[in-house]
């Protein structure tokens, strides 16, 4: 009897042993999920006020699993169950939300008080007849409520010769709510760039651009960053271990973890697309300026009027600039016609003349990963010549952003699209030919 329960009493301790290894195995996934439910149940409720956080998780199988609750006014916990790998996401007014063990000082926000004048004009009481086919086919209309579902449109806006012609949203959201641009805020992260080297107070060909690179990344310049030609090492895939999902989910000091890395190409020979680059090279800025969290509010809000967007900074206060803008979509669109302006609002100049003209010239590597990436911005029109895609001008390019985020701006149309929503399970949300059909329509 004693031997039989020795022999259970061993096994039950193997199993345990066997529990305990494979949960801190698999911790970083976990925390991978846990961070991105907090985060995104505080940005849900206190950026967009909103109440169904849920409705922004992608499918997983930790879904079922996760929890996020309040643990304070500012704090949302985001867990396994309530009890496994907790992170926390703390809510700053101005800047948004930042997983930290604690509630992170990012100082006092920026007030900008002098709105846009394309966020503020009267709502069209509906579009012109000519555009309703283009917004219905944008949202579905037609299709089965499970497939409206899965396409997830959540606003459409269509802006030509500085008016806002078209513009539509779907339930639950409208003028009002902010919206997640993910990766759109990295072509945003170019503005801001443009603003600081228009300024004097930094230069695209800067290096020697953290202290402790006196290897060969020594280099490395502010527009190897932009351009994603660092030659750093990085993996942008979403899994367990690799670097993107290690800076945005489980590194308080985004631009530093960046840093880190070795160089995996020659410096200037490789386009790999990088998340770590951008936030890296906003890192780069803020400490060159002295300014941090509040870097987007000063230099490019309050100047364009941007009273609603925010910019999530990690918890040293560098700006997340590959991810973590968000703007209502008539900000976005604003942000569109600044870029067709050649950074040009309201008479004044607030980037460099040509500055959008440069931004949106691919250039030629020896190794391409993303062949129409140019400089934040993807482009119609490849380093070759070759047009991306024949439905839309040769001129147009755009932002672009996970889950169906997406910026267009077309100069020889002096057209600014907008399209946004929530489609992880849906291959082609239809954001060119919405393009295509608004450009045939108000011919």
């Amino acid at each position: 009897m004693r031997l039989l329960r020795r022999i259970l009493l061993s096994l039950l301790l193997l199993v345990l042993v066997a529990l305990v290894g494979g949960y801190w195995y698999e911790r970083p996934m976990l925390l991978t999920g846990t961070g991105y439910a907090a985060h995104n149940a505080c940005a849900v409720h206190n950026i967009a006020g909103r109440k169904d956080p849920e409705s922004d998780l992608p499918p997983n199988p930790l879904v079922p699993v996760l929890r996020a609750d309040k643990v304070s006014p500012e704090g949302m916990r985001g867990s396994i169950l309530g009890v496994l790998s907790r992170q926390t996401a703390w809510f700053n007014e101005g800047f948004g939300c930042t997983l930290a063990k604690e509630a992170p000082d990012l100082g006092t926000a920026t007030v900008v008080d002098k709105p846009n004048p394309l966020t503020v004009a009267a709502v069209p009481e509906g579009p012109p007849a000519k555009f309703q086919p283009a917004l219905d086919k944008a949202f579905g209309v037609g299709m089965s409520a499970s497939e409206q579902k899965a396409l997830g449109t959540r606003a459409v806006l269509v802006v030509r010769d500085g008016q806002i012609v078209a513009e539509a949203y779907g339930k639950g959201f409208g003028p009002d709510t902010p919206q997640l641009g993910w990766s759109m805020s990295k072509s945003i992260a170019n503005m801001l760039l443009g603003r600081l080297v228009l300024e004097g107070k930094v230069k695209l060909t800067d290096d020697h651009l953290r202290p402790e690179w006196t290897d060969g990344r020594a280099k490395i310049t502010i527009d190897d960053l932009m351009r994603m030609t660092s030659g750093l090492a990085w993996d942008e895939t979403y899994d367990l271990g690799t670097p993107i999902t290690r800076m945005l989910y489980l590194e308080p000091d985004m631009g530093s973890y960046v840093a880190s890395q070795k160089l995996a190409h020659p410096i200037g020979t490789f386009q790999q697309y990088s998340s770590g680059s951008t936030t890296l090279m906003c890192q780069v800025l803020a400490d060159r300026v002295g300014v941090h969290a509040d870097l987007p509010r000063q230099e490019l809000f309050k100047p364009l009027g941007l009273t609603n967007a925010i910019w999530e900074a990690d918890a040293v206060g560098t700006p997340v600039c590959s991810s973590y803008l968000w703007a209502r979509p008539r900000e976005w669109a604003a942000l569109g016609q600044f870029a067709l302006d050649d950074g040009v609002y309201q008479g004044k100049r607030l980037l460099p003349e040509g500055w959008m003209q440069d931004s949106v010239r691919v250039k030629s590597v020896d190794k391409v990963e993303e062949p129409n990436y140019a400089a934040g911005w993807r482009a119609n029109t490849g380093a070759d010549g070759r047009i991306v895609d024949d439905r839309i001008p040769a001129d147009a390019y755009w932002a672009q952003g996970h889950d169906g985020q997406w910026l267009f701006v077309v100069p020889s149309e002096k057209l600014v699209v907008v399209r946004m929503g929530f489609s992880p399970t849906v291959e082609d949300e239809g954001a060119f030919d919405l393009v295509h059909d608004v450009i045939a329509a108000g011919r």
